[in-house]
Formats: structure tokens, sequence, C-alpha cells
């Protein structure tokens, strides 16, 4: 049996396919520490943390992904990673001023659903206290 000298790396989001390519190296953030995987690297599966995804590819670029938490399996050559959301950068520092506007985003998107609820909970609960008084 030959062993593989590359993998696939297919990183997939519940809406997207955020990389499907061929790669060397690949370094990833896990629950318990970071690793690196090689080709030949024994198969597991790994629970991941919110970090960065570092991959090099067959020519030798380096990638980089920005993932949220997730897991990732490897299989003989296959590497899977399915996590909530990724972003996908050529270097560290784009990903970096990408994931702290994504991040302002969505945090600007969850004060206003916050502001949204306490609005609903004050005023179901005005509506209870007009229902007892009526009782």
């Amino acid at each position: 049996m030959t062993r593989p000298v590359d993998m696939q790396l297919l990183v997939t989001t519940p809406t997207d396919i955020v990389a499907d390519e061929r790669a060397g190296k690949i370094i990833a953030e896990a629950t318990n520490g970071s690793f690196a995987l090689l080709p030949r690297h024994v198969d597991f599966v790994a629970p991941l943390t919110a970090g960065v995804l570092a991959y090099q590819t067959m020519e030798g670029e380096e990638r980089f992904l920005g993932v949220d938490e997730g897991f990732l399996v490897k299989m003989g050559g296959s590497v899977r990673v399915s996590t909530r959301n990724a972003l996908r950068e050529d270097t560290l520092e784009r990903l970096q001023t990408r994931v702290h506007a994504e991040f302002e985003a969505r945090s600007a998107r969850e004060v206003a659903a916050r502001s949204a609820l306490a609005r609903l909970e004050t005023g179901l609960i005005r509506r209870f206290v007009e229902l007892e008084r009526q009782l």
C-alpha cells in the first residue's frame, strides 16, 4: 500500500465550502492545544476551538482560515473540517482585519436582537399585569 504524499482538505460551513484543495501540511487548534498534520499522520478526530487554521498548498503557499468551533476528521489522505463559521484570507493581517470586522457586525446584530427581546419581554410582563388587574 502506498502512503499519501498530500492531503485533500475540505472545510465546510452549513452554507458554504470554504476550502477544497490539496495540502502538504495543516496546522489547527484543538481544545487541548495546537497540532500539525502531515500526510502520513495517524487518522483521528479533534474538536476545534475558534482560531486560525493554517495550511500549506502543494505549491508551497501558506493559506489561512479563521474558524469557529467545529470538528476536524482525518482519514487517510482526507481531512475534513466542519465549522459554523469560517473566513479565508491569504495573509494573517488580512484575516485579522476581516475577523475584527465580522465580530463587530455580529456584535451589533446581537445587541439589536437582545434589545428587541427585552422590549418583547417588557410588553409581555405589562400585559400580564393588566390581565391580573382585570381579574
